[in-house]
């Protein structure tokens, strides 16, 4: 039976008047599962509860920032101590030096960087920086992986783009994007091609090293090695946007797990420990071309934020100081995955199951296929999962409302929660046989 929604439905009523779709971010409006969005007022631990006090099991966690879960204590007290110090001041503060400090020590291609307020704003100073740097003008991205909504990146782009279908985003002059090559995600042969082609030219290759926006979608093995080298030996760089991997898949995120240095590193999300922010990192001599010691412009109000600091600061304190974090989810997303991918094998519904640490991403599919890129990801049975998401929500399970986004586990989630999510599934494969 569904959940009633009557509360949440006013509220969404009321937002459509004012905001268009009545969302500030297109999958929040549930467009590609059906039904209702739960309109959110509160978390604790691994749970949130709407405003018709629906409880869920939350698998969303802000898409990925809250690898502690909701309202952790000792993040709440941070940030309520530095809101009490004043909420901003357009002014250097000590928790900047010391959150950087904190991910120069963690990652191990940082040496200096730049906090700015959202991985969009990372990525496309990241671009502005290699283009300086390296003196060239073309961009290499991959099709299905997002980094954020500049208009040079909105090229085959994952995340809500792919969610609506959308090519690319009206508004875009074609100008704007025919310096941007988008090549297929885990072909090597594609990349060594374009770098034949544009000798000389490319001045970086941007990457989700595990891919978030399509799904979840890890790399083929030597496929990092083998970027590092293509761009290594052509004289361009890579960047890593780690928006989503950074302090998720390791402490020191993928660069860490894969044991591969990229030249620049994009961050966010848990760096801010669920508020608003951004970074992008490299080695001193590239970060110094930035103003201002450098002729690279960039700057933001907001950048810095003490809220956002303090935040951070108390989530990578605790991911550093309890070296059994990064066991337990694993142990914990393990025993998820295969729970539900065994249920979806008694059920006879083809699931294909892409994890690594705790994000994953469950692909509906019409035959039994892996998923490695975006021309595989696509070919999911989006109906098959918006049925799968429905009765997972009537169940008190909220996943990402979309086939197209990985979802994500904390330290928050108890063995009773992936029991009941595991039992969820269970009754929800019956729904999607139907």
């Amino acid at each position: 039976m569904s959940r009633k929604l009557n509360i949440s439905r006013k509220w969404q009523q009321r937002a459509e008047r004012v905001i268009p779709g009545g969302v500030d971010s297109p999958v929040r409006a549930f467009r590609a599962v059906g039904g209702d969005p739960p309109i959110i007022v509160r978390g604790v631990g691994a749970h949130i509860v709407d405003a018709d006090e629906n409880e869920y099991i939350d698998y969303v966690g802000s898409w990925g920032p809250l690898i502690l879960g909701h309202a952790f204590p000792s993040v709440v007290k941070s940030i309520t101590t530095a809101a009490r110090n004043g909420a901003s001041f357009g002014a250097s503060t000590p928790l900047e030096a010391e959150l950087a400090e904190m991910v120069v020590q963690a990652v191990p291609s940082i040496e200096k960087l730049r906090f700015v307020n959202s991985g969009t704003e990372a990525t496309m100073s990241a671009i502005r920086l290699a283009r300086a740097f390296t003196k060239r003008k073309y961009i290499v991205k991959f099709e299905g992986c997002y980094h954020g909504h500049a208009d040079f990146l909105l090229v085959k782009a994952g995340s809500g783009v792919a969610t609506l279908g959308i090519p690319g985003s009206a508004g875009v002059p074609q100008e704007f994007t025919k310096l941007t090559l988008a090549l297929p995600y885990n072909n090597l042969d594609a990349v060594k091609k374009a770098f034949k082609r544009f000798k000389d030219q490319i001045a970086a290759v941007i990457v989700e090293p595990v891919v978030g926006n399509m799904g979840c979608v890890l790399p083929a093995p030597g496929y990092l090695e083998g970027l590092r080298e293509l761009t290594q030996k052509d004289g361009a760089l890579l960047i890593f946007d780690e928006v989503m991997t950074g302090f998720r898949i390791s402490f020191g995120g993928a660069q860490e797990l894969y044991k591969i240095k990229p030249d620049i590193t994009c961050l966010g999300k848990i760096i801010g420990g669920g508020l608003p922010v951004g970074a992008y990192g490299a080695s001193a001599k590239i970060m110094d071309m930035v103003a201002p010691l450098g002729p690279v412009y960039q700057a933001g109000t907001l950048s810095g934020n003490p809220l956002a600091m303090a935040a951070g600061l108390a989530t990578l304190k605790y991911l550093r100081d309890h070296n059994e974090v990064y066991q337990k989810l694993e142990f914990n997303a393990e025993l998820l995955v295969e729970g539900v991918a065994q249920a979806a094998q008694d059920a006879g519904v083809k699931l294909t199951c892409n994890r690594v640490g705790s994000m994953f991403t469950f692909f509906f599919r019409k035959k039994d296929e892996n998923v490695w890129d975006w021309a595989s990801a696509e070919k999911s049975d989006t109906a098959a999962f918006g049925k799968f998401h429905r009765a997972m929500l009537d169940a008190g399970v909220y996943l990402p409302p979309s086939q197209f986004e990985a979802a994500f586990l904390s330290i928050a989630h108890t063995p009773d929660d992936i029991e009941e999510t595991v039992d969820a599934a269970q009754a929800a494969f019956k729904r999607v046989g139907a």
